[in-house]
């Protein structure tokens, strides 16, 4: 795995809390379809994640937002810059990973709550959520009552865990992707609009489950467009201007 001690160095100012530095980031996109003109979207973005700290992730609809999250992530490749993670005690750069070598920090490193669960049919809600667990090579049993447990704090029937999750309302498929995410102790933990879909009741107990995971140590980074989300959970605000 591409490490600290490769071309690309980690800059030797870093705390030593942080779990997620990002470095003069870049990233645009050509738009094909359209004379292929370039669209730059983040231009030189650095920041930096402690353990135990929310960072929430403001500004318009097509500010950046959501390409951050999805380099964060590995989804998108960066045009240059680097995104060093805190991962096994090492420190490697996602931009540069290889994609077996970036699976196995999505593994253990960082964990992805998005707005949308893709569901596979015939997969039951307890197994879905469960995969990530039985990945790591936990056994079946320990991770179904891993997530029963969550489950259950979610409000999530009973009578739906042994149903694929296919014809689940919008706020049941959150909460079995919150569980998902939730069931593995990730250091570091991406939320897009983790409780869109949750009425209040279900709202408050995401951000005790959230809070549980910060005072753990992890890190959050997120988008939040609920208000009282924010309020409760973020430590500081990184806002994006329309014109990145």
């Amino acid at each position: 795995m591409q490490s600290l001690n490769n071309h690309r160095h980690l800059s030797t100012n870093i705390s030593t809390n942080t779990v997620l530095q990002v470095e003069n980031l870049r990233k645009g996109f050509t738009l094909h379809q359209q004379g292929s003109v370039r669209l730059s979207v983040l231009e030189g973005l650095s920041l930096s994640v402690n353990a135990g700290e929310c960072l929430a992730l403001s500004g318009p609809s097509g500010s950046g937002k959501s390409t951050l999250m999805r380099c964060l992530y590995g989804n998108y490749r960066a045009d240059s810059g680097s995104i060093w993670v805190k991962h096994g005690g090492n420190w490697v750069d996602l931009c540069q990973l290889l994609p077996h070598e970036l699976l196995a920090v999505r593994q253990k490193t960082i964990g992805y709550v998005s707005q949308f669960l893709r569901v596979i049919p015939r997969v039951p809600a307890l197994e879905v959520a469960a995969e990530p667990l039985m990945e790591l090579g936990i056994k079946t049993e320990v991770a179904f009552d891993k997530v029963k447990e969550l489950f259950h704090r979610l409000n999530l029937p009973e009578r739906l865990w042994k149903l694929s999750p296919t014809t689940f309302s919008g706020g049941e498929k959150q909460r079995v992707n919150l569980a998902r995410a939730l069931c593995v102790n990730y250091p570091i933990l991406l939320l897009d609009e983790p409780t869109s879909a949750l009425d209040a009741t279900n709202r408050q107990v995401v951000i005790e489950l959230l809070q549980e995971h910060k005072a753990a140590g992890c890190a959050l980074v997120g988008i939040f467009h609920d208000q009282e989300v924010q309020m409760q959970l973020c430590n500081r605000q990184l806002t994006f201007a329309k014109d990145n």
